[in-house]
């Protein structure tokens, strides 16, 4: 990894970067299909010239060549499209050219170029794409392509004229570039052309580059480049590619504190969280019964979450960074987590308390470079103990945390006075997240079987299985539990069941469900056998154990992976097998130990019951390459109890 921070002063001086010559010449020496097995399109090469102003304005210029290898590469670039948000941003196409293999070169109308809303679904912020039709290609064949944008990607505060294009934090420039792809590359260079009074720090992550920074023309040009690009083999349930593949991240902000003292202050500006009439009037209401600080968080935390819906529509000022305010969010009920977010900064301190928002990267890693790597937005509020502590109104709906557990090991940077530095939220204990299955059943010397269980979860896997509940009519709630009995057998016959108290009040108590049942034919019974799994060893509620779904076929890992969250599974059956029956593991022991995932399970016979165990840690959200072992363990040990049946003998 490279990484540094520049002054006017330093020059460093790297290897050649693009290979000039006629395009004809570039495509005969790049290669054909049979030298990029399993690839459509091989991209010959990829440069984009980055020319930023003193305002932060800035203006790229990308020029690419691909060459078409496949049938299916023919078709997937057929058509060509940007997308772009008008609100700050401008994009056009500058040129295409299209390289028949027979040698001949056409050159698409630019007129024809469409220009329509791009497809959406929950956040309708009036994104856009441009669009031109290359038309039927054949392999061989190659398109060159050269673009022109200027803005960012990011909406702020409607600006007129070129304002609009300006970076919210006016004088900075950012960016974050891949430098990796599905398609291989024969070589790809980012330049940068930056004002001299600009110092520019900036890293490459997963891999190296070649790096040239020079003086021209009173300014600083960073120039980074990379050959022999190839596709990376993913593998199943791996982190986000871009926390393991090749990338570039460059950043004039000095540092993470100085952007959390900006979001702070764009906010506080342009009072987002300022309470109307009507919010202190709702939040004095919900607050009547409230007897502690933690009571007031959770009742204000939870209605914002269940009663505003998530869905985004474009609101005028204050997209981006600066979050709507009070009125429009506690008036429309609607918006996405940043509004969330702001809704209940607002309620808190309507409350009293002391509260801002905060921004996280949900699905992927924050590098230490403050380029503005950011999904999502959620509230920080300060306790009686000094601390700020993380609230998700967004991830919570339905959901007994405060603040998701799907996000643990997560980044995320604060904006509060005084600024902040780049956090990571804690792993949440399993314990925190447990399944719990207590069963008795009795087996029949006809092979069915009857008997009854009781499933309560926690934290995560209270919402997954309360799930069942909060996403379907309450007409359809006996039939999603009894899926869960008929996926194990279509046999099953639900005698009774109960939810204990009701299920949408999830305020109360963690998920209860109680059911009896009866399945005919559950086991096979021979002369003098009885095969079968007892009922709770089948998978019972495995849709909720998210460890169950992870791809178990690979022996060792190259690259991190995750699960939903942190877990800990508990169960527990006995089961009254037929007189003078005997299962041949009398005494089963299985145990695995282990800091990242441990398992232990057994069956005891006691006289005609038999006692069936398992237990099951899991005690992380994101796993090292290293804990594969250990996880892989375990979950193959909880298939195995599965999927083999106990052999009765007389």
């Amino acid at each position: 990894m490279i990484k540094k921070i520049f002054s006017l002063l330093v020059l460093l001086i790297a290897g050649g970067f693009l290979v000039a010559g006629p395009v004809e010449d570039l495509l005969k020496k790049a290669g054909q299909a049979a030298d990029y097995p399993g690839s459509n399109i091989l991209v010959v090469f990829d440069s984009t010239t980055v020319d930023v102003q003193p305002s932060g304005l800035s203006y790229f210029y990308s020029h690419q060549l691909m060459k078409i290898l496949t049938v299916d590469g023919a078709v997937q670039k057929r058509v060509i499209e940007i997308g772009y948000d008008p609100l700050s941003a401008f994009v056009e196409f500058r040129k295409v050219k299209i390289y028949r293999n027979n040698g001949s070169v056409e050159e698409p109308d630019l007129k024809k170029v469409k220009d329509y809303a791009a497809p959406a679904r929950a956040i309708y912020w009036g994104a856009r794409e441009i669009m031109i039709e290359i038309g039927r290609l054949e392999p061989g064949d190659a398109v060159e392509i050269e673009t022109f944008k200027k803005g960012y990607t990011y909406a702020l505060l409607a600006q007129d004229d070129e304002d609009r294009y300006i970076p919210p934090m006016r004088g900075h420039f950012y960016d974050i570039v891949p430098f990796w792809s599905d398609d291989p590359i024969i070589e790809k260079v980012y330049k940068t052309i930056v004002p001299a009074d600009k110092p520019m720090q900036f890293e490459f992550y997963h891999g190296e580059c070649q790096t040239k920074v020079r003086f021209e023309n009173g300014k600083q040009v960073y120039t980074f480049s990379k050959k022999d690009i190839l596709p990376i083999k993913r593998e199943p349930n791996m982190v986000d590619i871009s926390d393991v593949a090749p990338k570039l991240l460059l950043s004039t902000s000095p540092d993470w504190e100085a952007k959390s003292l900006w979001f702070y202050g764009v906010n506080e500006d342009y009072k987002s969280f300022d309470p109307t009439p009507e919010v202190q009037a709702k939040v004095n209401e919900l607050l009547k019964g409230a007897k502690t600080e933690l009571d007031s968080i959770s009742v204000l935390t939870h209605w914002v979450a269940d009663n505003m819906r998530y869905s985004g529509i474009s609101m005028g000022p204050g997209e981006g960074y600066t979050l709507h305010n009070a009125k429009m969010n506690f008036t429309d009920r609607c918006g996405v987590c940043k509004d969330k977010a702001s809704l209940l900064i607002s309620f808190l301190r309507a409350a009293g308390f002391e509260s801002y928002p905060a921004m996280t990267m949900a699905g992927s890693r924050i590098e230490d470079i403050p380029a503005d790597q950011f999904n999502h937005s959620v509230t920080v509020v300060k306790m009686a103990d000094g601390k700020y502590h993380l609230l998700d109104p967004t991830w919570v709906p339905f959901v007994r945390e405060l603040w998701s557990s799907a996000e643990q090991q997560q980044n995320y940077l604060m904006g509060v006075p005084g600024g902040a530095d780049l956090g990571i939220t804690p792993v949440s204990p399993p314990e925190n997240h447990y399944l719990k299955i207590n069963g008795t059943s009795e087996l029949k010397t006809d092979g069915s079987l009857e008997g009854e269980f009781t499933v309560t979860a926690e934290g995560q896997t209270d919402a997954a299985i309360r799930g069942i509940f909060t996403r379907n009519y309450k007409t359809d709630w006996e039939a999603g539990v009894r899926a869960e009995l008929l996926r194990i057998n279509p046999k099953a016959e639900i005698v009774s069941m109960d939810f204990g108290t009701d299920p949408i009040d999830y305020i109360s108590g963690p998920i209860l469900i109680k059911m009896k049942y009866r399945i005919p034919d559950y086991a096979f019974v021979g002369s003098d056998e009885i095969l079968f799994v007892p009922l709770s060893s089948n998978n019972l509620f495995g849709r909720y154990m998210g460890h169950l779904s992870l791809n178990t076929s690979l022996n060792e890992r190259k690259f991190a992976f995750r699960d939903r969250c942190s877990r800990l599974v508990e169960i527990n059956e006995t089961v009254k097998i037929p007189d003078g029956f005997l299962a041949g593991k009398q005494e089963y022991l299985v145990e695995n130990k282990g800091t990242a995932a441990s398992y232990k399970g057994s069956i005891i016979q006691d006289g005609d019951k038999l006692m069936i165990r398992q237990t099951v840690v899991l005690t992380k959200r994101v796993y090292e390459p290293e804990d594969w072992k250990e996880v892989k363990a375990v979950v193959d040990a909880q298939k195995a109890m599965a999927s083999t049946p106990l052999i009765l003998t007389k």
